[in-house]
């Protein structure tokens, strides 16, 4: 058996030898960095993307980009799973979640939030406005109202019409699985021109969920996280698998100790395994960029996709996953 001294020896030889490993592959990572970048989830992230970018070609902050980018996706009722247009609670009762974080730390949320059409808007006066990082429910509606927000109802047509289908078929609710191209969250993250990092992630929740559920997306540490001396991270998917392990500070975290984005996202997911039994029926998907503007991802299942868009143009992306 070793002795407490012979432990810690044991132990500060290990943390040395993990330490220069890491800074050894952070030098190797040279070269000019990518910026301004925008990146964002899903195939509904193409046109954020186009919005964000032009305010990020135009000298502006990131946090200004990523919120006119997720806009878009708000106000547009053919996106089911974001604001206007996304699907009800199991009730009939549009309720949204959002969270937004800047370069320097300063974050803001809100939750089960009704009738307004960007909460992730109402999230940024959150953060800028009061001393809090969230607000919920009635409290987050009246706050909302009092900065001047336009109290809408947000359940249209074709949602109301989809959910009036899923009651008559049984209102059985069942998680996104792997295998399903349904989603429910855009997250955003960027670069502005002079390097700093902000991200931001807004949705209606998962469709028929519980009257009253919260995902992970207000959440600041499971659908995001921005350390703007190291990069940031966000999620996608079912949250309560994002938010039992803490998704994207654990991403960010990885990159911290030198992983690429690409390999800290595969880690978060891994972690998500090994830890959450029923993995093989819920889909999470993770997205990270670092300060250099390396971007990656990775996904439980297949069908995740993310959109990049830099000064060569904005494409869609495939991103890698664990089950075949």
């Amino acid at each position: 058996m070793k002795t407490r001294r012979e432990f810690i020896k044991t132990a500060a030889l290990g943390a040395a030898a993990l330490t220069a490993g890491n800074a050894t592959r952070l030098i190797a990572s040279t070269g000019p960095v990518r910026k301004p970048l925008v990146v964002s989830t899903w195939s509904f992230g193409m046109p954020a993307n186009v919005a964000a970018w032009k305010k990020l070609v135009e000298g502006e902050r990131a946090l200004d980009a990523i919120e006119t980018g997720v806009r878009v996706c708000e106000g547009d009722p053919e996106v089911r799973t974001v604001g206007y247009g996304g699907y009800p609670d199991r009730d009939g009762y549009v309720t949204l979640d959002s969270c937004i974080m800047d370069e320097t730390g300063n974050a803001g949320s809100v939750a089960f939030l009704q009738h307004i059409k960007h909460p992730v808007s109402v999230a940024r006066k959150v953060m800028e406005e009061t001393p809090h990082v969230m607000l919920v429910g009635e409290g987050a509606l009246r706050f909302a109202l009092d900065q001047g927000f336009e109290k809408e109802n947000l359940l249209t047509p074709k949602a109301k019409a989809s959910w009036k289908q899923w009651l008559k078929d049984g209102g059985n609710y069942e998680p996104i699985r792997p295998d399903q191209a349904d989603h429910d969250t855009i997250s955003m993250l960027a670069i502005d021109q002079t390097g700093d990092l902000s991200g931001c992630c807004t949705t209606s929740g998962l469709s028929y969920k519980m009257h009253g559920r919260v995902g992970d997306s207000p959440i600041i540490g499971a659908a995001l996280f921005v350390d703007n001396e190291i990069g940031g991270a966000c999620a996608t998917g079912v949250g309560e698998a994002v938010i039992k392990t803490v998704g994207s500070f654990l991403v960010v975290e990885l990159m911290r100790q030198g992983l690429s984005p690409q390999e800290a996202c595969k880690a978060a997911v891994e972690r998500i395994v090994n830890r959450y039994p029923e993995y093989r029926k819920v889909q999470v998907g993770f997205l990270a960029i670092n300060k250099r503007g390396e971007a990656g991802a990775f996904a439980i299942g297949k069908g995740f996709q993310y959109a990049v868009h830099d000064e060569t143009g904005n494409v869609l992306v495939d991103a890698e996953y664990l089950l075949g």
